[in-house]
């Protein structure tokens, strides 16, 4: 039997198709591969972005800012020294944009105006570090990429 070379192309182009459609149901299909998205909750994170602009401001706007140190035992955050350390509360999140299983948060617990992160809660890599912390009401947000 003799094929013609309309037939071959046709031929070719559906064995190209199979093949791809085959590696994307093999991708979406297999678990060891994340499709997950960035946050599970994004859509909610969104509905709160112009209270982060404003907090975000507010804290732009201190005397004295907060600091983010890397240091032998681990990642430093060093409050205002002009703010009583012990009316401060608030979150601190850290985000590893590579990797969504070593995501935390922690709570802000103070005895002195410096929060330490100890080294064996941090991989070495990209983080993305997120402190939501108040004091007397008002919110302050810091926002600062780290490579630890």
């Amino acid at each position: 039997m003799k094929i013609n070379w309309g037939t071959g192309v046709i031929i070719g182009f559906g064995s190209f198709m199979t093949f791809i459609l085959f590696f994307v149901f093999l991708v979406q299909s297999n678990s060891k591969y994340d499709n997950e998205l960035v946050a599970d909750d994004y859509y909610k994170q969104e509905s709160k972005v112009q209270s982060d602009i404003e907090s975000q401001t507010l804290s732009n706007a201190l005397k004295t800012k907060l600091k983010i140190e890397k240091t032998a035992e681990g990642l430093q955050i060093i409050f205002p020294a002009d703010i009583d350390y012990k009316k401060i509360t608030g979150t601190i999140s850290l985000y590893r944009p590579s990797n969504q299983k070593l995501d935390f948060e922690t709570k802000i617990s103070l005895s002195n105006p410096i929060m330490l992160i100890p080294n064996h809660k941090l991989v070495g890599g990209l983080w993305e570090i997120s402190i939501n912390w108040k004091v007397n009401e008002v919110a302050y947000l810091n926002k600062e990429t780290v490579y630890f």
